[in-house]
């Protein structure tokens, strides 16, 4: 409607003005049909691009079930700390501060994230299946590596560095890949991709919980370590990218996105964000140790909060497709706000778990 307005009008008032107005209308007129047939025709591409997404089907949620085992395996894996702060604080490096030991826990969690920035660029150009099976290789070495750990540098090297670093060069293409399966779905299938880390960030602390004494911390990270094999095998096999890769403008590292305020925005939000949203998941086991509960039950602590979040990230991913991403994130993101200022009044056993069940159903 806009489109054809405003050279109507103008062909109006130049009509006055006789022959070479004629003219000019006739050509201004031209350029109105043809500025309407380029909006129908982009209007028609971005049609065409949404029904090209399969947005289901038996290889789209084979996919899904792929990024599933990723993130279990990275960041099911990783939220799993808050029970290893809980062992070493107790054991193999009781004579180190827990903020020493806490620093392990938040190099992981920095580099589950800091490589996207470098290996999502590596995706667009086709990089994916490479990058994929090189640090599936080194996340499983590192596993197996940690029980030979002795100092805490070691620790910080294996559990730290070599946890983190492939648990985020996996991460970041495994949530790109699935984009590419599904548009009007895309909330639902990014919820179940979330699913997979509360799997892992369940069954993994409960299974460390019950190795440690059984078999000791040894033989605990090496069946923690065929796990992972097992896991991501199956995601290699599963993940598969569908679009063509295509040449990223601005190199390696494109600042000129940052002009876009809205996404400026965005970025600046979720890094404050990610800057204590896990820290609930990394000392609520120690808290729970702290007002008296007992060591045999506080592990399952990191248990409770990952198994809510199951829930909730489910839910989320669902509504998100109806109600748009910001209006479903920004009320939970707050919710977990005030959660954590509630966190240190939970004094009692039936408080925190109340507290934590919550908190891991808005994370």
């Amino acid at each position: 409607m806009a489109a054809s307005s405003v050279p109507a009008a103008a062909s109006t008032a130049l009509h006055i003005g006789g022959s070479e107005s004629s003219s000019k209308e006739f050509t201004i007129k031209e350029k109105g049909l043809e500025k309407v047939e380029v909006v129908e025709e982009s209007q028609a591409g971005a049609s065409n691009l949404d029904e090209d997404f399969p947005d289901g089907g038996l290889r789209a949620w084979l996919v899904v079930v792929g990024a599933m085992c990723n993130t279990f395996a990275t960041f099911g894996y990783v939220n799993s700390w808050g029970v290893f702060q809980a062992y070493y604080q107790s054991s193999v490096l009781n004579n180190s501060p827990p903020s020493d030991i806490a620093w392990i826990g938040s190099v992981q969690y920095s580099l589950v994230f800091f490589p996207s920035i470098f290996v999502g660029r590596l995706f667009d150009i086709g990089y994916f299946r490479s990058v994929l099976i090189t640090s599936t290789v080194t996340l499983v070495v590192a596993t197996f590596l940690i029980p030979y750990c002795t100092q805490y540098w070691h620790f910080l090297l294996c559990q730290g560095f070599g946890v983190g670093l492939p648990c985020g060069c996996i991460f970041g293409p495994t949530a790109a890949a699935t984009a590419h399966w599904f548009k009007k779905k895309r909330g639902l299938a990014m919820g179940c991709l979330a699913v997979g880390s509360s799997l892992g960030g369940t069954i993994l602390p409960i299974a460390t919980k019950n190795l440690l004494p059984k078999v000791g911390f040894k033989w605990t990270m090496r069946i923690l370590g065929f796990i992972l094999l097992a896991v991501l095998c199956a995601a290699n096999i599963l993940m598969k990218r569908r679009l063509a890769p295509r040449k990223a403008p601005g190199g390696m590292f494109n600042w000129k996105a940052f002009k876009y305020a809205p996404y400026t925005l965005y970025c600046l939000s979720a890094f404050v964000t990610f800057q204590g949203v896990y820290s609930f998941l990394t000392y609520v086991a120690v808290s729970a140790s702290e007002i008296g509960i007992p060591e045999d039950f506080a592990f399952y602590f990191v248990a409770f909060v990952n198994a809510s979040s199951l829930f909730g990230r489910y839910c989320a991913g669902s509504i998100a497709d109806r109600f748009g991403p910001m209006n479903v994130m920004i009320p939970f993101t707050s919710a977990a706000g005030i959660l954590t200022y509630a966190w240190p009044f939970a004094q009692s056993k039936g408080s925190l778990i109340a507290v934590t069940l919550l908190y891991g159903y808005v994370l």
